[in-house]
């Protein structure tokens, strides 16, 4: 490193290093007000973070490793992205390093290898697919974020052939006889009214697991949904996507429900059971668990429909029930905080022939003449 006199008084100070794309030395530089053993020191440091930046982004990709890039990946999804996604793509990342080598090469990856990797697994083709993903996810960070110079072979890599069994849409949602055999059987009352408010309302477990008091608004009968609860980190985040964050109007059942827990709730608080104000709590006052009510709802659906059936399906049972009563497709879409809902319009289209074949049925024996 050495010194130079700016004409403005300052001090310049520069240091050479080696482009390691060229070949070529450049220069790094830094210019402070003073010329002591301080500032030169300071200046030092400066310097030295400035090259390891540049050699960062400039690494060759000869020698950058799968691990490598991702490690560089997790380093800004952290600061990047919510705690859940963090979790879910650091273990799908894990995956990758064992399917394709931790210690692979970035300039040694190609289509064919990823495929030979991939089908060695001897994993379903869904499971690849989702697999695959990932990867391409990955690796165009790397390329935007100037890691590896080419991914053309990305174009070569095409899904795999997935022929999965195809739920039918019907197999996605409750019919309201269902529903009402299902709370019948439920004998646990804090799950029982969660059921209830879910179908009721359209919310997704971990909104309704964040709801305070305050959320409920009487006065203009409406749930402000601004929050959702993370079961697996326990911790309360914003909500799924920016169309969550929505109010949701209650009607009559649902306003009488509401009536009703937020009593329970301030009961809980005056005697002491619980001190927050939270509208669903577990038996031990705090917030519910999506994975005890995830395997309460499933043992019972099992038991009384002989059907699986999800927390998530809860949602499209309302989306359902909402059509069936008259309200268009994008009124539900809006309550339910959907941008765009694939399975909201197959369900609007199931419906819709459905209620076709009741009208056709009445007309099919009228005699005219």
């Amino acid at each position: 490193m050495w010194v130079e006199q700016t004409k403005q008084g300052k001090y310049k100070y520069i240091e050479r290093y080696k482009c390691p794309l060229t070949g070529k030395y450049k220069r790094a530089s830094v210019v402070l007000e003073k010329n002591t053993r301080q500032a030169q020191k300071q200046a030092q440091e400066a310097l030295t973070l400035k090259i390891q930046r540049f050699y960062e982004h400039t690494e060759e990709p000869v020698t950058l490793t799968l691990s490598d890039l991702i490690e560089k990946y997790r380093k800004e999804q952290k600061k990047t992205v919510k705690q859940s996604t963090y979790k879910r793509n650091y273990h799908a990342c894990e995956t990758l390093k064992r399917i394709l080598g931790a210690d692979t090469l970035l300039s040694g990856l190609n289509a064919g290898y990823v495929r030979s990797a991939f089908l060695a697994t001897g994993k379903d083709h869904s499971t690849l697919n989702e697999h695959l993903v990932r990867l391409k996810a990955l690796i165009r960070w790397g390329y935007r974020n100037d890691y590896i110079p080419d991914i053309t072979f990305l174009d070569k890599l095409e899904r795999f052939s997935d022929k999965p069994h195809r739920e039918k849409i019907e197999d996605k949602f409750l019919e309201a006889d269902q529903v009402s055999e299902l709370l019948e059987a439920m004998e646990e009352k804090h799950w029982k009214i969660l059921t209830k408010f879910l179908v009721l309302s359209g919310l997704r477990f971990g909104e309704a697991a964040a709801l305070e008091r305050s959320d409920l608004d009487f006065m203009q009968r409406v749930i402000h949904v601004r929050e959702n609860y993370d079961s697996n980190n326990k911790v309360v985040t914003t909500p799924k996507t920016r169309t969550s964050i929505r109010d949701v109007y209650m009607q009559d059942e649902l306003y009488r429900l509401c009536r009703q827990l937020v009593a329970e709730s301030i009961s809980r608080t005056i005697i002491s059971i619980s001190s927050n104000n939270l509208i669903f709590v577990g038996a031990d006052g705090d917030r519910i668990n999506f994975f005890a009510y995830n395997k309460y709802l499933k043992g019972i659906a099992e038991n009384i429909l002989h059907r699986n059936v999800t927390p998530h399906m809860l949602r499209h049972t309302h989306a359902s029930l909402m059509l069936e009563s008259g309200v268009d497709v994008d009124s539900i879409a809006r309550r339910l905080g959907h941008s765009d809902s694939k399975v909201t319009k197959e369900i609007y289209l199931h419906i819709t022939k459905k209620l076709q074949d009741k009208e056709n049925e009445k007309i099919k024996g009228i005699k005219i003449l």
